[in-house]
């Protein structure tokens, strides 16, 4: 099953410097009102729709293990998707619960476990972990060593100081990352999740061939997120310096401004990829765009089918969900 509209003509232009990184532009007004999105997992993808996810997977046998679930519609359909800045803490349920689980998922399918599990103690406690570490390296970290200078520096410099170590960190921690070899085959599936929505967004046939010729950037990427949250935290964070606050008040200040700041920065990705026919939008989302060229790799031809894979398997069981057919997990 392909994506909608597959006879319409699609082209992907390239008039301006922007373009080798994602212009692609429909030929026709029928372009899909709801966003799709997706994640990269260990050799696999996981995409989701408005009513359900899938998960495919190669296993070591080279055979694709496709695990589907039903989403909570009070969550993705409700009110609360309609309520701008609280919305955005979709995306925040997106990455810290069903990305985690995803991952724990695709680890037991490509090790080849028969009885290959969505969730769990070891699952939680990953995220526990993930999520410390990150506060520890994302947050703390860049204000500890900011306060270095605070000294000698005036509360505003002082915060600038902060953001900046905090940009230099996460793009060197992507950096590092993506020189390891399973990372590296992960950054290639998240190339084929961006292909394939891309091609799915232009109205082209979902084939490996057709999906292939699609840009490796997308406007809406969880890449492109993190970086507007690491940008807004600077305004966010500068005024708490002013108010000279002890340092561990200080930390946890910070820590609890997380959900505004995310929450924020996905009004700005979500109004951006609104408008990318906007010059100005266009410029600003260069960086973001830009980034992306670190968390993505030209995918194999395997990795794009399995991604095409998971795609369809949303589109199809959302449809079944109309007809009244039950979403189970299937692999």
């Amino acid at each position: 099953m392909g994506g909608t509209g597959n006879n319409q003509e699609y082209t992907l232009t390239r008039s301006d410097p922007t373009s080798r990184i994602l212009n692609v532009q429909t030929s026709s007004n029928n372009s899909p009102k709801f966003n799709y999105g997706g994640q990269a997992v260990i050799e696999g993808v996981m995409m989701r729709g408005s009513k359900v996810m899938a998960v495919a997977v190669r296993d070591p046998k080279n055979e694709i293990v496709i695990h589907t679930q039903a989403l909570n519609q009070r969550l993705y359909s409700g009110r609360f998707t309609r309520i701008p800045f609280l919305r955005g803490l979709v995306l925040l349920y997106d990455a810290l619960v069903l990305g985690y689980r995803s991952l724990m998922f695709s680890a037991d399918v490509s090790l080849g476990e028969e009885d290959a599990s969505f969730s769990g103690p070891m699952a939680w406690g990953s995220v526990i972990i993930s999520l410390a570490f990150g506060i520890g390296l994302f947050l703390l970290l860049p204000k500890g060593l900011a306060s270095l200078f605070e000294a000698s520096t005036t509360p505003i410099v002082s915060a600038l100081i902060e953001g900046a170590v905090r940009l230099l960190i996460f793009i060197a921690y992507i950096w590092l990352i993506g020189r390891m070899s399973d990372i590296k085959r992960v950054f290639g599936y998240h190339g084929a999740e961006h292909k394939t929505i891309n091609a799915y967004e232009a109205g082209a046939e979902l084939t490996v061939e057709s999906v292939q010729r699609f840009p490796l950037s997308h406007p809406r990427c969880g890449t492109a997120f993190l970086l507007t949250v690491v940008v807004f935290s600077i305004f966010f964070f500068a005024p708490l310096n002013l108010l000279g606050l002890p340092t561990l008040v200080s930390f946890a200040s910070r820590i609890l401004l997380v959900l505004p700041v995310a929450m924020v920065a996905y009004e700005y990705i979500r109004f951006s990829a609104k408008h990318l026919n906007n010059p100005i939008i266009r410029a600003l989302i260069v960086p973001n765009l830009a980034l992306q060229s670190l968390t993505t790799r030209q995918p194999e031809d395997g990795m794009v089918e399995v991604a095409i894979k998971a795609f369809n398997r949303v589109l199809e069981s959302e449809q079944a969900q109309v007809s009244g057919d039950e979403v189970s997990s299937v692999k």
